[in-house]
């Protein structure tokens, strides 16, 4: 039998493609831990503060086919200055907006919040 040019060819533009494929995908996984290595690491670094502080905004985040939520709540400082911080769910639901009182943090990571 004779084989066309394409009857060698596909095989190897496939294999071609899932070896593309899994480089970026391995490449995506290794970011992705790099980064949260190198965020634990400076939060590690940081300082743990408290400071005076008010819930201004709650937000989710729902994604994945399996649904993933995460949990975000925006503060607002005494001199008026914002950040966000995500939180676990039990942490997100123990605050309202309009909560005032001692929000404690360590770079990004969040520590607690006691309210006054």
């Amino acid at each position: 039998m004779r084989k066309t040019i394409l009857e060698g060819v596909i095989p190897t533009v496939i294999v071609i493609i899932w070896a593309i494929l899994f480089t970026g995908i391995m490449t995506l996984i290794v970011i992705t831990i790099v980064r949260n290595v190198r965020t634990k690491k400076i939060n590690d670094s940081m300082p743990a503060e408290s400071l005076r502080a008010r819930v201004v905004a709650k937000r989710t985040n729902v994604w994945g086919e399996h649904t993933s939520t995460s949990y975000y709540v925006t503060f607002e400082t005494e001199n008026g200055s914002r950040f966000e911080m995500q939180l676990e769910g039990e942490q997100y639901g123990l605050l309202a907006e309009g909560d005032e009182g001692t929000l404690m943090h360590q770079g990004t990571r969040y520590l607690g919040f006691h309210r006054e």
